[in-house]
């Protein structure tokens, strides 16, 4: 949640709206924003951290442990239509990637502008594939793998 902090200004210049949800109450939030995560992002997290007291969201992406009362950690990408286009959920132990997040935000952003695909690894400015009939057999004439990273 800090490192999205700390990359936050460049992540609303995209147009994305970022919200935290958990099942910890506002008052929790409010004691964690004061006592640590103010600590480690000057200010406190720049934006909401919202209560899902019941588990209703947590289960409704499918990341609510109702056994022991938590959410997984997960993000989610939506685009502007509601229409989730990316997902990622890891162990609570596993860092997340920021970085990755951005990218994933700026490629679901170009093909919703232009229509075309990206490949793997892509970035702004990257080869990008034009689906249709006419690229089945021929991706490997215009794409590899080394160009993924």
């Amino acid at each position: 949640m800090t490192a999205v902090a700390a990359k936050y200004d460049e992540i609303k210049s995209l147009g994305a709206v970022v919200l935290a949800i958990s099942i910890d109450s506002p008052f929790t939030h409010k004691v964690w924003q004061e006592g640590e995560l103010s600590k480690m992002v000057p200010g406190g997290l720049p934006y909401p951290m919202l209560s899902d007291t019941g588990g209703r969201v947590g289960e409704l992406y499918d990341v609510y442990d109702e056994d022991n009362g938590v959410d997984i950690r997960g993000r989610f990408l939506i685009d502007p239509d509601g229409i989730l286009q990316a997902m990622e959920v890891l162990a609570p132990a596993v860092g997340r990637n920021v970085a990755e997040m951005i990218r994933q935000i700026k490629a679901c952003q170009f093909v919703r502008q232009t229509g075309e695909a990206t490949p793997a690894g892509w970035e702004p400015g990257k080869k990008s594939l034009q689906p249709g009939a006419e690229l089945v057999g021929k991706v490997c004439d215009i794409w590899s793998p080394d160009m993924a990273f």
